[in-house]
């Protein structure tokens, strides 16, 4: 009797702890930053840091400017702060923007063709004695045809614990981002691709309702960029316009990535024809942090907003009216039917009259 519910909690639990090292394993490779990585128990604990040299002292990522062709030389500080050696794996990894805006970068198992393809470490893995740290010097190779603009990516330190309950193997990885500007000609440049708007209104006929402006931000040029967007709708003639409250500065795009936008603009007249118009204010950051505004890049697209509750009344009312007056017409019409008969009865009868009345004696009835 026991034996089926022991079952039932042994697979229970061991779908928690599939979670729990889902989840323990999500938060681990997301870290790319200087900061402590920490196992469950606590009991495996590593920073890391950029080293101090001709290229600052504390720094928080690396950034560089070189020519195609040209080469860097840096080195990473690697420190255990557990109790017992800490093995790990050294290698790099091109990046990518997350759904959520955050930086985030490949997986070994990945290729990468650029940050991850050019910075080689001097050694692929590091053993390091427990309250120790350890330089890692490595280079970054920038080939002679690479394209110009930004480039991201980063090095990391990754551990993999197995957890034999599970059948998983844990990855948790903590790195440092690399940010490479390759010389040539800067094109930073914006498109807004899929713009459309889509409105719902209320069963109250002269109630606002609320417009969805969707579109997707495509960075088509070869630097990294974020924006400043402002979006608008407005009626026929373009009045009324009612303005999107979210105007705040946009996760910055990676050449050639794309993000879809969604934002409500709530209180919208239902004018029944819509023009949504967004407009992005493109911020190019240089090496120094210095951002730069550069010019506005804006699209417009076409919707309904049918106030549907006024439109069937004003069908009803009209459709009444009509009635009405068709009404009236046959009333007019059987009125006037009515008395031209009533006319040619007493033509009739007059005519009958008068022919009585001429003829012949002997003739008549």
């Amino acid at each position: 009797m026991h034996a089926p519910v022991n079952r039932r909690k042994a697979t229970v639990s061991a779908l928690v702890r599939a979670l729990a090292l889902a989840l323990l394993l999500a938060y681990a490779i997301s870290g790319v930053g200087v900061g402590p990585a920490r196992a469950a128990d606590g009991d495996v604990t590593w920073t890391v840091r950029t080293a101090a040299n001709g290229y600052g002292d504390d720094r928080s990522s690396y950034s560089y400017n070189v020519n195609p062709g040209g080469q860097v030389k840096d080195a990473m500080v690697v420190v255990n702060r557990s109790k017992t050696p800490l093995r790990l794996a050294l290698y790099a990894a091109d990046g990518y923007t997350t759904a959520t805006g955050q930086l985030d970068l490949l997986t070994k198992d990945k290729k990468s063709v650029g940050i991850g393809a050019w910075v080689h470490a001097d050694r692929s893995s590091v053993v390091i004695k427990p309250g120790k740290s350890a330089q890692i010097p490595f280079t970054v190779a920038v080939p002679a045809n690479a394209t110009p603009g930004d480039h991201v990516g980063g090095i990391l330190t990754s551990l993999k614990q197995a957890d034999d309950a599970a059948g998983i193997n844990v990855d948790r990885r903590l790195g440092i981002r690399v940010k490479l500007r390759v010389s040539g000609a800067l094109e930073p440049k914006l498109a807004i691709e899929n713009l459309q708007v889509d409105y719902s209104g209320s069963l109250n006929p002269i109630a606002k309702g609320d417009a969805i402006v969707t579109y997707t931000i495509h960075n088509t040029g070869n630097a990294t960029l974020s924006a400043r967007q402002t979006v608008s709708v407005t009626g026929p003639f373009g009045w009324p316009r009612t303005n999107a409250d979210d105007s705040t500065a946009l996760p910055e795009l990676l050449p050639g990535e794309r993000r879809q936008v969604k934002l409500p603009v709530h209180d919208v007249a239902p004018a029944v024809h819509l023009a949504a118009t967004a407009t992005l204010t493109p911020l190019l950051t240089d090496a120094a942090g210095s951002t730069t505004s550069l010019g506005p890049v804006k699209a417009t697209a076409h919707g309904w907003a049918v106030p549907w509750t006024l439109l069937v009344l004003l069908v009803m009312v009209i459709a009444a009216v009509v009635g009405g007056l068709l009404l009236a017409r046959r009333a007019r019409a059987r009125r006037t039917q009515r008395e031209d008969a009533r006319v040619a009865s007493a033509v009739e009868q007059a005519l009958r009259a008068d022919g009585t009345r001429n003829a012949p004696p002997g003739t008549r009835d």
